[in-house]
């Protein structure tokens, strides 16, 4: 390594030890901190969110990156060095245009609002948080204004989550699989077959959930060495450097999948960053490639492995002996059949595979209008309804169970949901490239070799955080570009069997 990158990876690794300080009080502020701390816990975030910024947009910084790009015009230019100064220098530009005033506003304001959302989703009281999350909307399409000009306001808010995308491409692609997914759901229901998902909606201990939960996810590669589980109000994944990367779950004490799909979702996220290499800490590589890529892990996890008939081979018994009066007389068939179950629902992360997709274009039309500003903030309740009657035929009995139900507004993120439909396309095109690879993989998910495929995931995804744009990992790893046919033909495959269709 030649001595102006290693002086540019000393500089960007002071900005990230910021980062991972703000995102240990971040992850403090969701699990352990008390309701009175919010307002102090603001100011700390706030002023390492500011002082993180400065840093990373000085102009020591731009002469660093300027140096160390001569250097790195010498080597490689697909080498770990010219890929972290290219990956520097982008950053670095979008990160200039961002005033470093509106950084610190932005983090206190998201701060107070997440303990806002908290009480008010608590409460199913949107008008509670209401005027926390026009300010929010407010600061976000000041954000978008400077990236001007831009093809859709959206798009620059949609870039920091999925780089390279735009909302044009997101329009397209959850035009077609609005249709395909839509026409599914109404066959399953015409098909006839009636599935009984009463089993999975009973009490459950929630001891039992939570250590039940734990083995899950220790047996499929989780390593608690370099991780912990805790409980939030919303399960999320976050991590500090590659030897603490932590997760949280929540539990339902009358309903099985929020806390075990929730745990095995957030794993899916944390085996990504616990595979990346290394030697990338502290640096613009560490980490995902993009949410979408991040997503696509976890929904492999929860869903194509999670809820598949060779991942119960292996764990029925083990859950029948957690819950022997739930599912002692239970065959694993109706169990399998209950967790697969096709049915329009409130919630988005306890939504089946085929009606999930569905909740995501609810998401991204109503924040693609609060950016335009043809939907006003305090409209947003009605507007939410509204979809969610149009697009899964059901309107939510309250705020709770409908516009509060999500916590990602409440920390600013605006342009992060379509990446979980983004993340079920990636999956799907992977595990077709893994099948081709691995064309025994389910005897050895049968058998409980789950580490078979995280090998696979280990070698051509998680080793390379994000030393490749998203698109270009995908077609690396797939030969081709981002596809809807893949999940489609996956959907249809699965429910097909499920419902006879």
């Amino acid at each position: 390594m030649g001595e102006k990158i290693k002086a540019l990876r000393e500089r960007i690794g002071e900005v990230r030890d910021l980062g991972a300080a703000s995102a240990v009080l971040g992850w403090d502020q969701q699990v352990n901190m008390p309701p009175g701390g919010a307002q102090g816990r603001a100011y700390a975030l706030a002023t390492l969110s500011k002082l993180s910024h400065q840093k990373a947009v000085s102009d020591d910084m731009g002469e660093t990156i300027e140096k160390a790009e001569a250097e790195a015009a010498q080597l490689d230019p697909d080498s770990d060095d010219a890929r972290l100064v290219q990956k520097a220098k982008r950053d670095y530009l979008k990160d200039r245009k961002v005033p470093n005033e509106w950084v610190g506003e932005f983090t206190h304001v998201t701060t107070l609002g997440y303990q806002v959302w908290e009480k008010a989703r608590e409460a199913s009281d949107f008008d509670q948080f209401k005027p926390e999350l026009e300010k929010i909307i407010a600061l976000r399409r000041q954000y978008a204004e400077f990236f001007a000009p831009y093809d859709h306001i959206y798009d620059p808010l949609l870039d920091d989550y999925e780089p390279g995308m735009k909302t044009a491409d997101v329009k397209t692609v959850f035009h077609q699989l609005r249709q395909e997914q839509v026409a599914l759901v109404q066959a399953t229901a015409e098909s006839g077959v009636e599935i009984d998902d009463a089993i999975i909606h009973q009490p459950f201990d929630e001891e039992a959930q939570w250590s039940f939960g734990v083995e899950v996810i220790k047996a499929i590669g989780y390593d608690f060495e370099r991780g912990r589980q805790d409980k939030s109000v919303h399960p999320f994944t976050t991590g500090f450097n590659p030897g603490d990367v932590r997760i949280t779950t929540r539990i339902a004490p009358k309903f099985l999948n929020p806390a075990l799909f929730g745990s095995i979702h957030e794993c899916g996220h944390a085996m990504y960053e616990q595979g990346v290499n290394p030697a990338y800490a502290r640096t613009p590589l560490d980490g995902g490639a993009s949410l979408g890529f991040h997503e696509s892990q976890s929904r492999m996890w929860e869903n194509m492995v999670g809820r598949s008939r060779a991942f119960w081979n292996v764990f029925y018994s083990r859950l029948q002996s957690y819950f022997p009066e739930q599912f002692g007389a239970i065959d694993m068939e109706t169990f399998y059949r209950a967790i697969n179950k096709v049915e329009p629902s409130l919630i988005r992360v306890e939504a089946d595979e085929a009606t999930y997709n569905l909740h995501i274009m609810l998401r991204f039309e109503l924040e693609t209008a609060l950016m335009e500003g043809s939907l006003a903030v305090a409209d947003l309740p009605a507007a939410w309804n509204e979809k969610s009657e149009q697009l899964l035929g059901i309107t939510p009995p309250n705020d709770k169970l409908g516009v509060l139900q999500d916590v990602h507004w409440s920390g600013g993120m605006v342009g992060y949901f379509p990446t979980y439909a983004l993340g079920n396309l990636i999956a799907a095109q992977l595990w077709e490239k893994i099948l081709v690879d691995i064309p025994d993989l389910e005897k050895h998910l049968n058998t409980g070799e789950f580490h078979v495929l995280l090998d696979w995931l280990r070698t051509n995804v998680h080793v390379y955080g994000a030393k490749y744009k998203p698109m270009e990992l995908l077609e690396r790893i797939t030969g081709d570009s981002l596809q809807a046919e893949p999940y489609l033909r996956y959907l249809k495959a699965k429910f097909g069997d499920v419902y006879g269709l």
